[in-house]
């Protein structure tokens, strides 16, 4: 049985490009997904990268899958290697690589298949400025953005980072999905309000897949 049997989709295409599937990653293996993420984790601990400016970021982050993305004072972009333990980043679990499949899926997206996954995690308070993924060599694959944990705030904006955005409330299990013309779009995460998550406790988790090689 596929893991999305039971999933009645609900989808919304909020702007040109962007959708929204309320609770998609809420199917009958979400102890795995939770499961997965942590032994990720517990492989590559999750650490607050610096931003080329010298800042550390209010999100920790890790990565898992062939590539992972990192900064630091050099820039940003991707590694095949975790610069904090020179050892190959942990392996896409399955868990992870269907559910991107099936979201990516049922938004256009059939030939999506993500050689990177970032993940963030957020205490209260922190946030992720408007920014724009281009890191990746391939802009006509879409994004993959997985909501786990205590309720965030999304921004989404235009072209440019002066472009008002519109903002979108996400809960544990929302999956955003975004490509083709949204594709270069800067988007971000409000400052996270005080909240707690049954399984995951004040935080949010956001398990972001992409193609980047």
């Amino acid at each position: 049985m596929d893991l999305f049997d039971s999933f009645k989709l609900s989808k919304e295409e909020i702007t040109k490009d962007v959708y929204l599937l309320r609770e998609f990653a809420l199917h009958d293996s979400e102890h795995l997904l939770l499961a997965d993420m942590r032994a990720v984790i517990g492989q590559a601990p999750l650490r607050n990268m610096m931003t080329p400016m010298g800042f550390a970021m209010s999100a920790a982050m890790t990565n898992c899958g062939e590539l992972g993305w990192v900064a630091d004072k050099a820039g940003y972009g991707y590694d095949t290697l975790n610069t904090n333990t020179g050892k190959p980043w942990p392996h896409m679990p399955a868990s992870f690589l269907q559910l991107a499949l099936t979201a990516a899926a049922e938004c256009g997206y059939t030939d999506f298949v993500p050689d990177a996954c970032l993940i963030n995690q957020y205490k209260i308070s922190a946030s992720m400025g408007l920014h724009q993924d281009k890191n990746e060599r391939d802009f006509t694959q879409p994004i993959v953005s997985v909501s786990l944990g205590i309720p965030a705030v999304f921004q989404f904006g235009g072209l440019k980072r002066s472009d008002k955005p519109l903002k979108i409330s996400l809960n544990h299990g929302d999956v955003v999905v975004w490509g083709g013309d949204a594709r270069l779009k800067f988007h971000g995460i409000m400052p996270l309000k005080p909240n707690s998550h049954a399984a995951l406790g004040a935080y949010r988790y956001n398990l972001t897949f992409r193609k980047a090689g």
